[in-house]
C-alpha cells in the first residue's frame, strides 16, 4: 500500500504528511508526495518519495494530469489531497479520471482491521458525523486544514524524483488579477476566539467585544449573517466559513445554528453569553450565561481585569 499526498498549500501538505506516514508505518507501507517548493522538507515531514513537478501557475487540468502521472508511478491505495479551494477542484476530477471513488472534507481517517481505510466527516450541515468505508481499491480522499497534525521534521532517507508530465493549456482565459484583501486575523490558529451573532443590534456595538478580547488574549470572529449578510466584519466561523479549535471559544449572541456549530465542534472550552435560555447553543456550552450581552460583556471585561 502507497500513500499519495498533494496540497498546493505546503502547510497543509506537512499536515497529510503527518497522517499519512502514521498510517503507513502500521503497515509497513510507503508514502509519496508531490512537491511544492522544496524537496527535501517533504522527506524531512515523513515522505519516502518526494515527486517534483514543474506545476507553474495553477490550471487544474495540469495538476490533475500531473496526479494522474504520479498515480501511474507509484500505484497508491489512498490519494490524500489537501481540501482547499483548488484541491476541491482537483479531486473530483482525478477520482472521476481513475474511475474510483471520492471521499471530501474528512476529519478523521483510520484504517479498519480488513486494512480498508474509514473516514469521519461532517454531513447534513454538520448536525451528523458519518463513518463511511472505502470500497475502492485506490480510494482519493480530502481533507480540511488542521485535521492532522504534523510532524516534527527529522533527518531521513527519501527519494528525489522528477516528475514529468504534459502540461494541459487551460481551457480559461485570465484577463486580470485583483489581490483580494486579506484579513491579519488568523482565526484557524487562534487559541482564544471571541464571535458575535445576530443579539448585537449594530455594526458600532461590536466595540464592546474590544475590552474582553483585550484581557483574554483573543482574536474577534463573528457567524455568517454578521459578515456575509451584513458586511459587519471579514471573515466568519461556520461549515461556509472558517472551522476552528481554540482552547477557549466566546459565543456572544449567537443561537448556535448547526451550520455555525460544525465550525466550532473541535473547540476545547465553549463559553455562550445569550438571553435567550432556550438558545441551541446553550446545549453545546460547557459554561453559559443566560442575560443581556450588552450587561454581561462589560461586566465579565471589568471581572476579569480586576481578577488578573
Amino acid at each position: 500500500m502507497t500513500y499519495l499526498v498533494y496540497s498546493e498549500d505546503r502547510e497543509l501538505a506537512f499536515q497529510l504528511l503527518g497522517k499519512a506516514r502514521e498510517l503507513a508505518d502500521k503497515t509497513g507501507s510507503s508514502v509519496a508526495a508531490i512537491v511544492v517548493g522544496e524537496s527535501q522538507e517533504y522527506v524531512k515531514q515523513g515522505a519516502d518519495k518526494a515527486l517534483k513537478a514543474d506545476l507553474g501557475e495553477f490550471n487544474v487540468e495540469t495538476v490533475k494530469e500531473a496526479l494522474l502521472e504520479a498515480v501511474k508511478m507509484t500505484e497508491p491505495s489512498v490519494i490524500m489531497i489537501g481540501a482547499t479551494k483548488r484541491g476541491k477542484e482537483v479531486a473530483p476530477r482525478v477520482a472521476a479520471a481513475l474511475g474510483v471513488g471520492c471521499m471530501t472534507e474528512c476529519s478523521s481517517v483510520d484504517l479498519g482491521e480488513d486494512g480498508k481505510i474509514i473516514v469521519e466527516r461532517l454531513t447534513y450541515g454538520g448536525s451528523t458525523v458519518a463513518k463511511e468505508t472505502s470500497t475502492s481499491t485506490t480510494t482519493v480522499i480530502t481533507v480540511p486544514s488542521r485535521s492532522f497534525e504534523k510532524l516534527e521534521p527529522k533527518e531521513r532517507t527519501g527519494e528525489i524524483i522528477e516528475l514529468t508530465f504534459e502540461a494541459v493549456k487551460p481551457r480559461v482565459k485570465v484577463l486580470k488579477r485583483r489581490e483580494k484583501p486579506r484579513s491579519s486575523v488568523d482565526l484557524e490558529s487562534a487559541p482564544v476566539i471571541i464571535s458575535a451573532g445576530r443579539g448585537f443590534k449594530t455594526q458600532e456595538d461590536l466595540k464592546i467585544l474590544d475590552e474582553l478580547a483585550e484581557v483574554l488574549g483573543a482574536q474577534i470572529s463573528c457567524t455568517r449573517p454578521i459578515s456575509a449578510d451584513l458586511g459587519w466584519m471579514d471573515q466568519w466561523v461556520g461549515i461556509s466559513g472558517k472551522k476552528v479549535k481554540p482552547s477557549l471559544y466566546v459565543a456572544c449572541g449567537i443561537s448556535g445554528t448547526i451550520q455555525h456549530v460544525a465550525g466550532i465542534r473541535d473547540s476545547q472550552i465553549i463559553v455562550s453569553i445569550n438571553n435567550d435560555e432556550s438558545a441551541g447553543i446553550h446545549g453545546l456550552s460547557d459554561y453559559s450565561i443566560v442575560g443581556d450581552l450588552y450587561e454581561v460583556i462589560p461586566a465579565l471585561a471589568k471581572a476579569l481585569k480586576e481578577a488578573s
